[in-house]
């Protein structure tokens, strides 16, 4: 009965461990928010103090340096702190920027049949980017979008 409880224990680490596994990579890149509440500190460590809190699953940001179970990332704002690895995941995700409506193509050209808008603020899944346009999803509303109006998009 022992074996089997401290089996249990190691694999629920073990799968707790795996997230933050998956952001140990080259800096920058991008990430997306895991959790409906994340705390930005302003340093890397529960010790410091919560400069923001993030309200918004999917919300993509830049990791830019790693730091013992932390990212320091920068949001769509340019807003910069620690969030702990953990609540972090490598989902690529974008948001919509710019001023108006972005309209959502059936291709990646400005020919393709409008199929939706989205509005500044909205953000969905990332798919392939090909040519200055990128495929996003939001919510099962799938479309082509100009890659200068998606936060998220292209190199970090």
């Amino acid at each position: 009965m022992r074996f089997l409880a401290r089996l249990a224990s190691i694999a629920f680490f073990t799968a707790l461990a795996v997230p933050a596994a998956a952001q140990d990579r080259d800096v920058p890149y991008w990430a997306s928010m895991r959790s409906k509440e994340v705390n930005m500190r302003v340093g890397p460590s529960e010790e410091y103090q919560i400069d923001w809190v993030y309200r918004r699953v999917q919300l993509p940001v830049k990791v830019i340096r790693i730091k013992e179970g932390w990212r320091l990332i920068r949001d769509p704002d340019g807003a910069q702190g620690w969030v702990v690895a953990r609540l972090l995941s490598p989902e690529r995700t974008a948001l919509v920027i710019g001023k108006g409506l972005a309209p959502m193509r059936d291709g990646p050209s400005d020919n393709g049949a409008l199929l939706w808008n989205a509005e500044p603020g909205v953000v969905g899944t990332l798919g392939d980017c090909d040519g200055g346009w990128c495929e996003l999803d939001v919510d099962g509303r799938k479309g082509w979008v100009r890659q200068q109006r998606l936060w998220g998009a292209g190199e970090p």
